[in-house]
């Protein structure tokens, strides 16, 4: 399913709208503000966001560039504004629609999936980090993000599935953070998700005999109880 995120600190239009999508097939997670977005953003794999510009802690417009500066994720802003002024520099600020409020939901839903159709955004998300540089080092190990291997200290590679590198991936860009069976397979399988909703486990195990010296004993991405997993070492970008 698509997952469309709701930032809005209306909680009147967060319900409905949220049950309008839902009846219309989409996965909704919604945020009241900057802060709360950021979080999701970090560990859900968001498909489109319906943004409001009018925000009391940070405007729209503001977190509508961060958005677009790291994620590139479509967005599509809402507001009570109407000048056509005030439309420029939402586009401007890299918004893919505009909508006024008050809007007829079946109008949004229709641009909500031309905006879709029009998008090319991957169901996995990359973080802007790995569009700027090419190797993320961890403990004894680096990844090589353009040709998708890991290399040892000892210089010989180690090649990884697709789905591996997707994992380690996760990780890396959110290192000694705790992430979930659930986050982890939000990021790495996407709209896709349920179809593998067995398979973190597996992938942990087959990611941790390349990556650990006793994998029994797993020093690098170790599992919290109840919580899920953790990679324990920094990262560095280069």
């Amino acid at each position: 399913m698509t997952h469309v995120l709701i930032v809005d600190d209306n909680p009147d239009i967060i319900v409905s709208l949220k049950r309008y999508l839902l009846d219309h097939g989409f996965r909704v997670s919604s945020a009241n503000g900057g802060k709360n977005m950021r979080s999701l953003l970090e560990t859900s794999a968001i498909d489109i966001i319906l943004l409001d510009i009018m925000m009391p802690d940070e405007d729209g417009l503001t977190l509508c560039r961060y958005v677009q500066d790291k994620y590139k994720i479509p967005v599509i802003l809402l507001t009570a504004l109407s000048e056509d002024s005030d439309k420029v520099v939402g586009l401007e600020m890299g918004a893919d629609d505009y909508i006024t409020k008050p809007f007829n939901p079946r109008v949004l839903l229709a641009r909500l999936k031309a905006v879709l159709r029009r998008s090319q955004s991957e169901p996995v998300q990359i973080n802007q980090v790995t569009k700027e540089r090419s190797t993320s080092k961890f403990d004894c190990w680096t990844l090589d993000l353009n040709q998708r291997e890991l290399v040892g200290h000892d210089n010989m590679s180690i090649a990884l599935s697709a789905a591996e590198f997707r994992l380690l991936q996760a990780f890396i860009l959110r290192p000694q953070k705790v992430l979930t069976r659930d986050q982890l397979l939000d990021l790495t399988h996407g709209r896709e998700a349920k179809a593998f909703d067995r398979s973190i486990d597996n992938l942990i195990s087959r990611l941790r005999r390349k990556v650990e010296v006793d994998a029994s004993e797993p020093k690098i991405i170790k599992t919290v109880w109840g919580g899920g997993y953790i990679l324990t070492s920094p990262v560095e970008h280069h």
